[in-house]
């Protein structure tokens, strides 16, 4: 069962990143691409139906967090604690800079609130990022110091970065010379991912503009990719051992090489759905390249006093699991049901939706 929960998290995480990606990515294009109020109204118009609907995979992955793996929800609300409330309160002004905008039909009001949108997205591209580089890293469980262990095993805390921004200090941060390398690759991923969707979703004049800089930025991208596979050794000496184990593995990081190619076509393609799907495999498939690289661990011990965190020592009683899995069936089917009405509805282009307007 714990085996079934972790799937079932690891799937609902990667279709936040899919869903709530494009989002962060249509933000962070309004904050440096749309100069126009038309082209501004087009990526409003793309996501305005989505966004909050989107956002409930994030609070349904805490949920089945919560019920599956407690301790391990414990340890890292506490670990995380200050990370996770910039997160809430950049996913406030997000969504507070969508929804104010179009209430008062000012210029600096409008302009106040395009800025809240467009940055909070471009941070929260980047948080998500360092926190996947925060996962892979691990942290100093147990807080130990000169080999002895100041806390209970699975307890830890992190500051928002350590004097020596190292990725290998005794005494850890949340933001290192390496987490920021992933929260870059983030910011990068999630901007192409939102391009691919306004180009899938709308006319907008943009769009010519919004093939080159997918473009460019896979480009970007490739660099940022090698650079990381490379000084991955440094903090994970053998992290190909899941993968050479069970070769069948091979199969995610595949799945990420198609979409990153495939990408460089985005010139080409003759239809504007490819590149979101392109997009959408490369974050399935790196995401679940990395959960694949660390199993089973959940959280990795960066000491040798504290043992890693990991879906078996974290997991709740068997009892309990196995009796979520009947409500688990039934959430699944209300929101299929959901989403299936959702995208029908609003399938096509989304240039005349008018979302926002008053």
């Amino acid at each position: 069962m714990e085996l079934f929960w972790y799937i079932v998290l690891m799937t609902m995480l990667a279709v936040y990143i899919i869903l709530d990606g494009y989002d962060f990515g249509a933000g962070i294009i309004h904050l440096f691409f749309a100069k126009t109020e038309k082209d501004k109204k087009a990526i409003t118009n793309a996501i305005g139906p989505f966004w909050d609907a989107n956002e409930v995979w994030l609070i349904a992955a805490g949920g089945v967090l919560f019920f599956a793996f407690p301790t391990l929800y414990a340890s890292s609300f506490s670990g995380f604690y200050l990370p996770l409330i910039m997160i809430l309160w950049l996913l406030i002004f997000r969504a507070i800079g969508l929804e104010l905008r179009g209430q008062i039909h000012n210029k600096m009001w409008e302009a106040v609130w395009d800025k809240a949108f467009g940055i909070a997205s471009l941070l929260l591209a980047l948080f998500f990022g360092i926190a996947l580089g925060n996962v892979v890293r691990g942290v100093n469980l147990g807080m130990v110091t000169n080999g002895v262990s100041a806390h209970e095993a699975h307890y830890f805390f992190l500051p928002l970065w350590n004097p020596t921004f190292s990725p290998q200090a005794e005494h850890l941060g949340i933001i290192d010379w390496f987490t920021l390398l992933l929260g870059i690759i983030g910011v990068v991923a999630l901007t192409i991912h939102g391009a691919n969707w306004i180009i899938f979703k709308t006319n907008s004049s943009l769009n010519n503009q919004l093939r080159k800089v997918v473009f460019n930025l896979n480009v970007v991208l490739s660099v940022l990719i090698i650079v990381s596979l490379l000084v991955w050794h440094i903090i994970e000496p053998n992290p190909f051992h899941n993968f050479l184990k069970h070769p069948w593995l091979f199969v995610f990081p595949l799945i990420f090489f198609l979409g990153h190619l495939g990408l460089f076509r985005i010139k080409t393609f003759t239809k504007d759905s490819y590149g979101f799907l392109f997009s959408s495999l490369f974050l399935f498939g790196g995401l679940a390249s990395t959960v694949v690289s660390i199993f089973p661990k959940l959280l990795p011990s960066t000491n040798t006093i504290n043992p890693d965190l990991t879906i078996y020592n974290m997991a709740a009683h068997e009892y309990g699991l196995s009796v979520g899995v009947y409500w688990f069936v039934v959430a699944i089917i209300l929101v299929a049901v959901y989403f299936t009405i959702q995208y029908k509805v609003f399938k096509g282009k989304m240039d005349d939706v008018g979302y926002g307007e008053h």
